[in-house]
């Protein structure tokens, strides 16, 4: 009599496991990310990339290129700067923070938006004082083995006293 109580338990407990599991595998953004800690640092692979641009004119201008990252995971956290490194042929160039600018940390939620300005000032085509940049790649701080090249159609970068570029911080989109 006593192995009937014991094999209605073990019934019992069975069922209630079985009840959590499932064979979704779809991999949905509730289980992908429900072990992702609300103030995980954001990951390129999440994100959705847009490009802007006011090009600079000529030589000695400056000009902008604004990169829009909208966030398709988890909510997640940007603390810092993202690195921006300009390529060309024969030399990559790690572009700095703005002069006087400060990181701030900034978390986005599924959906939310932020920015950053890439700022140059075009160099002059063919000059041994100008950068014939081809492309430009940015991380994301907390997700650095990750890159997004973006293809710079926007004229050599001038390299007088250092290469004349720089990114801002991360701003916040909408209201």
């Amino acid at each position: 009599m006593r192995t009937f109580p014991l094999t209605l338990a073990a019934a019992l407990a069975a069922t209630v496991l079985l009840t959590g599991c499932s064979d979704d595998t779809s991999g949905g953004d509730d289980v992908k990310n429900a072990d992702r800690p609300s103030d995980a640092a954001c990951a390129l692979g999440d994100m959705g990339v847009e490009v802007g641009d006011g090009a600079a004119p000529a030589a000695g201008d400056t000009g902008t290129v604004t990169v829009t990252l909208t966030n398709k995971g988890a909510q997640c956290t940007l603390k810092g700067f993202p690195g921006v490194d300009l390529l060309a042929d024969d030399k990559t160039t790690s572009v700095s923070p703005d002069e006087g600018a400060k990181a701030q940390t900034l978390t986005l939620g599924k959906g939310g938006t932020t920015s950053f300005t890439i700022t140059y000032v075009r160099g002059e085509a063919g000059s041994a004082e100008s950068l014939d940049v081809h492309k430009a790649s940015f991380t994301l701080p907390g997700d650095t083995r990750t890159a997004h090249e973006l293809t710079w159609s926007y004229g050599e970068v001038s390299r007088t006293d250092g290469t004349q570029a720089s990114v801002s911080g991360f701003e916040t989109s909408g209201d």
